[in-house]
C-alpha cells in the first residue's frame, strides 16, 4: 500500500537539514533499491519534505517516520500520514 508522508519542518528545519540529510537518504535508500520509493524530495517553498512510500501497514509507514533521521533529530516537526492510491502514471 503506498501513503504521502509529509514531513514539516520545525524552526532550525533547513540548518538541522543539510546535517542530517546524509543519514536520512541512507534511510531511504533500502526502499529504493526495493522499489518502494515511487517520489521524494524537498518542498522547494522549504517548509518540509513529501514522500510517496510502499509499506505492508500504516503501522510500517508511521514506524519509518517516527524513526528517521529528519525526525530524530528535529528537521521535521510534524509528519502527516495518508494513505494513497496512485492513478497516474499508471503503475506498472
Amino acid at each position: 500500500m503506498k501513503f504521502v508522508i509529509i514531513g514539516y519542518d520545525g524552526p532550525d528545519g533547513e540548518a538541522k537539514r543539510k546535517i542530517h540529510r546524509p543519514a536520512h537518504l541512507a534511510n531511504l535508500e533500502p526502499l529504493a533499491q526495493q522499489g518502494r520509493v515511487i517520489l521524494a524530495g524537498p518542498l522547494t517553498d522549504k517548509t518540509g519534505s513529501l514522500l510517496v512510500l510502499e509499506f505492508e501497514t500504516r503501522e510500517d509507514a508511521e514506524r519509518f517516520a517516527r524513526e528517521d533521521p529528519y525526525t530524530v533529530h528535529g528537521v521535521f516537526n510534524r509528519v502527516d500520514i495518508h494513505p494513497f492510491t496512485q492513478v497516474f502514471p499508471k503503475p506498472a
